[in-house]
């Protein structure tokens, strides 16, 4: 798993008051693998998906993430 996944699923988990490991699995969102592919392949490259109510921002760059609470 790319770094900025771990590091948005750290702060959903934060945020929800929850481990990472009792949130739904990250890839019934999305493709895991597909989308480490890009942000490994294009360091400009962002990326944008909500996952459990939270719009997630990867990029560009690799230790860029923004979570954007539900509420918002």
């Amino acid at each position: 798993m790319h770094p900025a996944l771990a590091t948005a699923l750290t702060c959903i988990a934060a945020r929800e008051d929850r481990a990472v490991t009792g949130l739904p699995p990250l890839s019934q969102t999305v493709d895991i693998e597909a989308l480490t592919a890009v942000l490994e392949s294009n360091p400009t490259a962002t990326v944008r998906f909500e996952y459990e109510g939270y719009r997630v921002v990867l990029g560009p760059g690799s230790d860029a993430v923004t979570v954007i609470d539900r509420d918002r």
